[in-house]
């Protein structure tokens, strides 16, 4: 199942993380997650609907049924953040909210920088 382990690294890639983080995020040992990246065994359907669900794809992608539309680098870096965060403990998490809604707080202009023209007034 050439696929599957082709499709494991795209995704832990497209996600900016190693094999052996995707295995921490997934709760299995590196050396089963290793053996699944590197073809050499298949995962039980339990243990695959848990990867699809952390990496946060489909089974049918992994399983190379479905192809998934190419993402924008925005989409990408959402989903990073959500398969980072599900690792985080409650505090953690909670700091990483906070942290990120106030860089999501619109800023003031600044001085000199002119306002894009209103359309269609």
């Amino acid at each position: 199942m050439k696929i599957f382990a082709k499709r494991l690294k795209e995704r832990a890639s497209q996600l900016g993380i190693s094999n052996s983080q995707a295995a921490r995020l997934c709760d299995l040992d590196e050396r089963r997650y290793s053996n699944y990246a590197n073809d050499q065994r298949e995962p039980d359907l339990m243990t695959l609907a848990k990867i699809a669900r952390v990496l946060d794809t489909s089974v049918d992608h992994l399983l190379g049924l479905t192809d998934d539309k190419p993402t924008d680098r925005r989409s990408l870096l959402i989903e990073r953040l959500t398969v980072s965060a599900t690792s985080l403990p409650e505090d953690q998490l909670e700091t990483v909210v906070m942290q990120t809604e106030a860089l999501a707080i619109p800023r003031p202009k600044k001085p000199g920088k002119k306002s894009p023209p209103i359309s269609g007034v």
